[in-house]
């Protein structure tokens, strides 16, 4: 009580030092003074103890004061900036955003120093942006801008707290020094993301390194990226996006795997045990960011190892308190900080309602046989996930005005694949930097339990009553309920009803194992049934004798997935980022394809090439073809250094070109000549690529983003363009399908690549006019539009 009593001591300290301001000499002479009494009053154990809470909390005071300072980055003008990176960036569609923290500004004697953080925006596709990793310093050059230009309030004051003064868009950014840990994060990212599709890569990325910016966001949604419910989103209504960040659960996963095996080596005589699990803990905070749930954990994970080393009794909330008094020593803002906050109240609710829910669940399960022992220790989890939920709710209803209902439910279901998933990544991401081909085998195992815990959280988040609006609640009615539950947990008399009532669930639960089998217990018979489960995935992955043809929904962009009966598979196009396109294909392909036979860039414009640089990237690509336009489009630039950086093939389209695809299936090249187009509209559109992909009785006109400059050279020259299915050109714009040369397809149905609510009208009312009474398909409407064909019939679905 005595270390808990000073640590909140602390902590109020730096609290009343946002409130009020005491110089620092005058807080230095009555620190002095109450030293000189807390000795003079050793004997005295209550006054001694009553002076170190004094000390404690001028000190919070003093810290605050000497630990946050007025920014003193301008506001407005042009600037020239050093700056470190503070985490990774936050990407979104080809967009970035960074968070910089200022350390000198260049004025007329050269760099000066400087305080503040600055956020930073780019609305260009730039891979730039994404090679920076937290701790990076940059320079920056760029006019700034005040926050008042931001147009949420919610937002502004959110960022006014945390120390941001200015932002800037689009500015020169240049590296002036990369750390250790940002490259090896970076290594690792890469690694995983080679091995595992989307959208399981980005959540392994969130639980082995910590970047959770590649999980599909509904602000993306909103953009016309994603059909349905996103997945961040699906774990915030589903009440389990505390599994997303790296915690004191994950830690306690790695930190305990790692010490039961070193024990297990080198024994637990020597303290060498103790050593490697301390180290694998921190290693594996700095490398998830050190954010402050990582950074609390890793802390509390160090005094419990601290107290074995030692061989003295521990206590979990002394631990809790004084870990949270250091990280708001280091930095104070932190207090204020949201996810702060759900984390200590998580783990505080876990320490001290955990154990009387746990007790009684306990006293009332009893335990038979293997199973009966399963369900004992899940019924344990279920307990202190409860309790958890229940002490994190009234902040939940203060910050966010809702209330997960499944909360609960959602992790106790999803808990059991977390450790392996978990310790599956991590092992994935280290063997890929040496050992692609085992980091496959073993990315095959982590996708298994990924792809669990995604299809729970979305089952639970699909609920009708999964997330309850409640709206804003007053900070007094925060506090009236912590009040309510503190009395409830220390008053007597209510653990009898708690007891009862979970006797009655339990004994109710209990009877669940006896009418199953006892199944084998050799550890041998799970990893029988995991690789039968995956082998089995993997059977009914294979294709079939049909060919499919899928429109994919990137957003505003192109992009169109091909697989042919015997196996080829072509993309043809990528969208305009990374996360759209390499999502559809995680969804699309099977978990363990990483193959690509053929890869169609049309033109190399950032809606259809973006995507692509990710893709290479992640993909085994067989060849590529292209209509070798020049561009200094920032995305093809990094597209043209990939194909040549990883030595593949690359050929130029012209018309007249043949593609044999297997079985019959063909692809013939329309356009653009020999001799590319010249002086149109648009030199760049006019000359994509257009496909015509014909099997038997069907065939499919993909069209990139022509003219009618384009459409009527296609004319003159003679090509057959009678289709079954007509990929729109350029998204339905008025500028493309002239009517003769949707007279001369003839198609039965049309697809439309585009994003919802589109700043350029796409689609044109006149161009969907021309393409008279036929069905029209749009990926913005529809979603992913899938067509299947047995060369004769064709049948369609959409995702909407």
């Amino acid at each position: 009580m005595k270390l808990i009593a000073v640590s909140v001591a602390w902590i109020a300290g730096i609290y009343l030092g946002s409130l009020v301001f005491l110089p620092i000499y005058a807080t230095l002479s009555a620190l002095v003074l109450l030293a000189v009494m807390a000795f003079l009053c050793r004997r005295r154990a209550v006054l001694l103890w009553s002076a170190l809470c004094l000390v404690a909390v001028l000190g919070g005071i003093a810290c605050y004061q000497w630990r946050v300072n007025e920014p003193t980055l301008p506001e407005r003008g042009f600037a020239e900036i050093q700056a470190e990176v503070e985490r990774d960036p936050e990407l979104d569609g080809g967009k970035a955003t960074l968070r910089l923290t200022a350390h000198k500004i260049k004025g007329d004697s050269g760099w000066e120093d400087t305080s503040g953080k600055l956020l930073v925006h780019t609305y260009e596709y730039s891979t730039e942006y994404s090679t920076y990793s937290q701790g990076d310093l940059v320079r920056v050059a760029g006019e700034l801008e005040p926050l008042s230009g931001i147009g949420s309030q919610d937002y502004r004051d959110y960022l006014e707290r945390s120390g941001f003064s200015a932002t800037m868009s689009s500015p020169q950014v240049e590296s002036m020094e990369s750390g250790w840990i940002g490259s090896a994060r970076s290594r690792l990212s890469d690694s995983l993301a080679r091995a595992l599709p989307e959208p399981e890569n980005s959540v392994a990325q969130a639980l082995a390194v910590g970047i959770r910016s590649h999980i599909p966001d509904k602000d993306e949604e909103a953009q016309g990226t994603f059909s349905e419910d996103s997945l961040y989103d699906s774990f915030r209504r589903s009440g389990t996006s505390h599994l997303l960040a790296v915690s004191g659960l994950h830690v306690a996963i790695l930190g305990m795997a790692v010490l039961s095996a070193a024990a297990w080596v080198f024994g637990r005589q020597r303290p060498t045990y103790l050593i490697i699990a301390l180290l694998a803990v921190w290693l594996y905070a700095l490398l998830t960011g050190m954010r402050p749930p990582a950074f609390r954990a890793a802390i509390m994970f160090s005094l419990f190892l601290a107290a074995l080393w030692v061989g003295r009794p521990r206590s979990a909330v002394p631990s809790l308190v004084l870990a949270a008094a250091i990280m708001t020593g280091v930095a104070p803002l932190l207090l204020w900080d949201v996810s702060f906050q759900l984390s200590v109240t998580a783990v505080a609710g876990v320490m001290v309602l955990g154990p009387s829910l746990v007790g009684t669940w306990e006293a009332a399960s009893p335990v038979r046989g293997w199973m009966g022992r399963g369900f004992h220790h899940a019924g344990q989890v279920m307990m202190l996930s409860l309790a958890a939920t229940i002490a994190v709710y009234p902040l939940i209803v203060y910050y966010f005005g809702s209330i997960p209902l499944v909360g609960a439910s959602a992790t106790f279901c999803a808990l059991p694949a977390l450790p392996p998933a978990i310790v599956t990544a991590l092992i994935t991401a280290v063997l890929g930097l040496f050992a692609p081909t085992l980091a496959t085998a073993t990315g095959c195992v982590a996708w298994l339990f990924l792809r669990y815990l995604i299809e729970v959280v979305q089952s639970f988040a699909a609920l009708p009553f999964a997330s309850h609006d409640v709206g804003q609640a007053s900070g007094a009615v925060v506090w009236g309920c912590y009040a309510v539950l503190i009395a409830f947990v220390s008053r007597r008399r209510w653990r009898p009803v708690v007891a009862g009532l979970g006797r009655w669930v339990g004994a109710g639960l209990a009877r669940a194992p006896g009418i199953l089998h006892h199944p084998p217990k050799k550890w041998v018979m799970v990893s029988i049934g995991v690789a039968a489960v995956l082998v089995w995935l993997a059977v009914l992955s294979m294709p079939d004798n049909n060919l499919e043809v899928r429109f994919l929904d990137v957003g505003q962009g192109d992009s169109v997935l091909v697989r042919t009966p015997s196996g080829v598979q072509v993309l043809v196009d990528g969208g305009p980022d990374q996360d759209s396109v390499c999502l559809e294909l995680g969804e699309s392909l099977p978990f363990h394809d990483r193959d690509l036979d053929l890869v169609i860039l049309t033109h190399p414009d950032s809606d259809h090439v973006g995507g692509l640089v990710e893709v290479l990237r992640r993909y085994e690509v067989g060849r590529v073809l292209e209509a070798g336009v020049d561009s200094s489009n920032t995305a093809y630039q990094e597209w043209l250094s990939l194909v040549d950086q990883k030595g593949i093939e690359r050929t130029m389209a012209v018309a007249g070109q043949r593609i044999d695809l297997g079985d019959g299936v063909t692809m013939q090249v329309l356009h653009p000549p020999e001799e590319l187009m010249k002086d149109t509209e648009s030199d760049v559109n006019n000359n994509s690529v257009v496909i015509r992909l014909l099997w038997k009785e069907v065939s499919f006109l993909l069209t990139g983003d022509i003219y009618e400059e384009a459409e009527w050279d296609i004319l003159y020259r003679g090509h057959v363009l009678d289709t079954t299915v007509l990929k729109v050109a350029h998204h339905g714009s008025a500028t493309s399908s002239c009517t003769h040369f949707v007279a001369a397809a003839d198609p039965q149905a049309a697809v439309i690549c585009v994003g919802a609510d589109n700043t350029f009208g796409h689609p044109d009312d006149e161009t969907l006019a021309r393409l008279g009474g036929i069905p029209v398909y749009r990926t913005d409407e529809d979603g992913t539009i899938t067509f299947t064909t047995d060369g004769e019939r064709l049948w369609v679905e959409t995702e909407r």
